[in-house]
């Protein structure tokens, strides 16, 4: 099967951050995370909350898959690896550039309760799809005011 159109792309990391905040509070079971080092990919399928939907009383959620292309490394700290089915929810999407004349750097997915995943990357290749249809989320996620 092949993967749709992003419906987002990233190359950049103000893109990036357009992805994160499309993100914030998706959540997905650790065995939803793939790293794919023959293809250097890195592809996730989250239940995302659809934060764009502005209509009142709008607490939708929608299947999401994002994923990250020319990656070399990957490194997780915080997450539970030998529970495949543990539920993690990501808070933000970050980009540490290596320097100001290469592209590469590393992304972090940064997940409440303090767990990370680390992508060593060539460059920000990146995209988000929806894949499926929406449905009534149980209530709104909040944060903290701070």
């Amino acid at each position: 099967m092949k993967a749709p159109e992003p419906t987002l792309a990233a190359q950049d990391a103000e893109d990036l951050e357009v992805i994160s905040a499309r993100l914030q509070d998706a959540v997905a079971p650790l065995k939803e995370l793939v790293w794919l080092p023959k293809k250097r990919r890195f592809a996730a399928l989250f239940n995302r909350f659809k934060w764009e939907d502005k209509r009142a009383g709008a607490n939708l959620r929608v299947r999401a898959l994002l994923h990250f292309d020319d990656v070399l490394k990957v490194q997780s700290k915080g997450l539970k690896r030998g529970a495949p089915d543990a539920v993690v929810a990501l808070l933000a999407i970050r980009f540490q550039p290596k320097g100001a004349e290469d592209p590469g750097g590393i992304i972090e997915l940064v997940f409440a309760g303090g767990g990370f995943i680390r992508l060593d990357v060539e460059c920000i290749d990146a995209g988000l799809s929806d894949v499926g249809g929406a449905w009534a989320a149980r209530g709104r996620p909040e944060h903290d005011e701070h």
